[in-house]
């Protein structure tokens, strides 16, 4: 996995995974693919997730742990722009409870000979402190690789 870079509103993360990138696509659009790997020992767990899988569609995921004593889960929510399957899949990305601004996610799949590249881009991240909120794409997309090639 290269490191997480950070470029200006911008957060990149990059793995390889050896599985071809259909499989992949799937474990980013399929809710009941999203319950089995968005979740990390005793930090959080997807508890529920929606996907409208079309451009204009909604999407939605409720996830409960560390999201703080006063609130026991909290809901990412956004609309898909772009769905290219296998290599392309974007949406924006707004946390519910919380006072950001919508931004942007661009998970991009590059297939070669069975293993496959995904670059996550978390785009339009405008402060300091919303960078910091949605840094934890490294632990994302191990969790990602992690599933897939278990």
């Amino acid at each position: 996995m290269s490191p997480i870079t950070v470029s200006g509103d911008t957060i990149v993360q990059e793995v390889t995974i050896k599985a071809p990138a259909e499989r992949i696509f799937a474990a980013l659009t399929k809710p009941s693919e999203l319950l089995k790997w968005w979740r990390a020992e005793g930090k959080f767990h997807l508890i529920h997730a929606e996907c409208d899988l079309r451009p204009g569609g909604k999407w939605r995921m409720r996830v409960a742990g560390s999201c703080g004593p006063d609130q026991p889960e909290s809901i990412v929510s956004g609309e898909y722009v772009t769905i290219e399957p296998p290599n392309l899949l974007s949406f924006t990305w707004i946390r519910e409870q919380e006072d950001y601004p919508e931004t942007l996610v661009k998970w991009e799949l590059e297939e070669k000979d069975g293993v496959t590249t995904v670059r996550v881009t978390h785009s339009n991240l405008v402060t300091e402190s919303l960078r910091t909120r949605n840094s934890g794409w490294p632990l994302i997309v191990q969790l990602l690789q992690a599933y897939i090639e278990d």
